[in-house]
């Protein structure tokens, strides 16, 4: 980062403590009056969002996490079905009693049988964030989040348009609308809606 003024290397390295511009640019030392417009501008200067890029670059290689493992990740949670986790069923049983008609009456109860944990696969089980049992004995079985987890992964892709168009890291190329649609189209967006 020897390219930037101190003020700028100080911004880059706390921008990527929290992603929150405006508050980086305080910890800067940028003043908090200001700091909102500075922020903005510094992630928009070609060498602090290079430099910005370079350390999410050297971040992902020490750690090991790729933007395709996260989407990877994400996947899992999105594409998750509670099928592969459990089983359920509706049993009718007669009761032993008879209605007026001599007809004999059935009562209806509800099963719900967990898989076993070596039963369910690796995607299932990251999908899975709780596994609990009531007083009575009922399990519960929570998983992540889909609709969050698609969500994001579809932002990834560049999927949805926001109120500006998205761009990589390079701060160039902007998202293209999906194939046959224009750019006046209604692209993505249709999809939420």
């Amino acid at each position: 980062m020897t390219d930037l003024t101190d003020k700028q290397a100080r911004f880059v390295r706390e921008y990527l403590v929290d992603l929150n511009a405006k508050q980086a640019a305080i910890r800067a030392g940028y003043s908090p009056r200001s700091a909102e417009v500075e922020g903005s501008r510094l992630l928009r200067h070609p060498k602090v969002s290079a430099a910005i890029a370079r350390e999410r670059r050297e971040v992902s290689k020490r750690t090991g996490i790729t933007p395709e493992s996260v989407v990877s990740e994400l996947a899992k949670l999105g594409f998750s079905d509670i099928r592969k986790a459990i089983t359920w069923r509706s049993n009718v049983t007669e009761t032993g009693e008879e209605d007026e008609d001599g007809v004999p009456a059935t009562r209806v109860t509800n099963e719900v049988t967990l898989r076993n944990s070596d039963d369910i696969d690796d995607a299932t089980a990251a999908a899975i964030t709780e596994i609990s049992q009531t007083k009575d004995g009922a399990l519960k079985v929570k998983l992540a989040d889909k609709r969050a987890a698609l969500v994001d992964i579809g932002r990834h892709l560049g999927m949805f348009r926001t109120g500006s168009a998205p761009s990589d890291e390079s701060g160039e190329g902007q998202a293209k609308p999906p194939a046959g649609k224009s750019s006046g189209d209604e692209g993505w967006d249709g999809l939420l809606q």
